[in-house]
C-alpha cells in the first residue's frame, strides 16, 4: 500500500480510467439483460385461501416437500402435477395437491428460473394458507388441500384492459381473426393477423374438450369485460388468453428502460473517453519530462 501511495501522483489517472472502464462494462451488461427471461418474472396476481394451517404441522411438511419437488422438476419439464401425503393423513391435516406450469414458448432454463421465483414468493404472499396460487408472466404455481386437478374452473382471476381503439374497424377485424384462431388450441397457441397478435394457454391437467371450453370462455370475457381495448389480458382459473396491437407491449414495457440504458451508455462512454485522453496526455508529459 505504501508503494502505491508513493507513486500515486504518476498513476492516479490510470487507476481512474480503469475504474471508469469497470463502471462502463457494468452498465453495458445491465442494459443488455432486458429480454423475455427477465420479464417472465413479472408478478400478475396471487390468490390465498382463508383457511390456515399451523406451523410445524403435517401440511407444512408436505408443502415444503411439494415446493422442493416443483423447483427440481421445472429444470426438466415445463409442467407437472403432484399429490403429496395422500392416504397418510386426513385431507385437512396433510394431503396436498399442486401443479406448476410455464408459458409454452419459455425455454426450460428460463422456466426453471421463473418457477424458482414463484416458489420463493408464494408462501410469503400467502403465509400458512391451505391453498394458494401465484401467476407470474412466464409461469404459474398452485396448491390446495382438496383435489382440484383436472376439474374445469373458468372463474375470473385477473384482467387488464388497455385504452380503447373504438374507431379502428380494421383492428377489430384482425383481432377477431386472432381470437377465432386461438380457440383451436389444445394447450398453448400463438396467433397473429396483420398488426394484431395474441396467445392462449391451458393448464396441463385439462382435457382437450375442457381446454377448448376454458379458452372459449376466456375469449368471451376478453370482449365483454374490455370492449374495444387495444390490448387485453384475461386469466381464468385454468387458462388465459390475451391479444395486443403489434408493438403495444414493447412501447409500454421497454422504451423507458431502453432510453435509460442508452443515456447511461452515452454518459459513461463519454467519461471513459475523457479518462483515456487524460492517461494519454499524462504518458506524453512523462515521456517529455514534464511534471504531472
Amino acid at each position: 500500500m505504501s508503494n502505491l501511495l508513493l507513486h500515486y501522483s504518476s498513476t492516479h489517472q490510470t487507476i481512474f480510467a480503469l475504474r471508469i472502464y469497470a463502471l462502463f462494462f457494468l452498465f453495458s451488461s445491465l442494459n443488455s439483460i432486458h429480454g423475455y427471461p427477465i420479464k417472465a418474472n413479472i408478478f400478475i396476481y396471487a390468490g390465498c385461501s382463508q383457511e390456515k394451517y399451523q406451523p410445524n404441522s403435517p401440511y407444512e411438511a408436505n408443502l415444503n416437500s411439494f415446493l422442493t419437488s416443483v423447483v427440481s422438476s421445472s429444470s426438466q419439464a415445463s409442467y407437472n402435477a403432484f399429490s403429496v401425503g395422500n392416504g397418510t393423513s386426513t385431507s385437512l391435516e396433510g394431503t396436498l395437491y399442486g401443479l406448476y406450469q410455464c408459458r409454452g414458448d419459455l425455454k426450460i432454463f428460463d422456466c426453471s428460473k421463473c418457477i424458482e421465483s414463484a416458489v420463493n414468493q408464494i408462501t410469503l404472499v400467502c403465509p400458512y394458507s391451505y391453498g394458494a396460487s401465484l401467476q407470474l408472466q412466464g409461469c404459474y404455481v398452485r396448491y390446495e388441500h382438496v383435489e382440484f386437478l383436472g376439474k374445469l374452473d373458468t372463474s375470473l382471476r385477473y384482467k387488464k384492459c388497455s385504452k380503447s381503439v373504438s374507431e379502428d374497424v380494421e383492428f377489430f377485424r384482425r383481432r377477431d381473426d386472432v381470437l377465432a384462431d386461438l380457440q383451436g388450441t389444445n394447450g398453448f397457441r400463438v396467433s397473429s393477423s396483420g398488426l394484431v397478435e395474441g396467445f392462449t394457454q391451458c393448464l396441463g391437467d385439462l382435457s382437450q374438450n375442457d381446454c377448448s371450453s376454458c379458452v372459449a370462455d376466456a375469449v368471451g370475457k376478453l370482449k365483454t369485460l374490455c370492449g374495444s381495448a387495444a390490448a387485453v389480458d384475461v386469466f381464468l382459473g385454468q387458462c388465459y388468453a390475451m391479444y395486443w396491437a403489434s408493438g403495444y407491449y414493447d412501447v409500454s414495457d421497454s422504451s423507458n428502460e431502453d432510453q435509460v440504458g442508452k443515456t447511461v451508455a452515452i454518459i459513461v462512454g463519454t467519461v471513459a473517453g475523457l479518462a483515456i485522453l487524460i492517461v494519454i496526455l499524462s504518458v506524453c508529459r512523462k515521456t517529455m519530462g514534464l511534471p504531472n
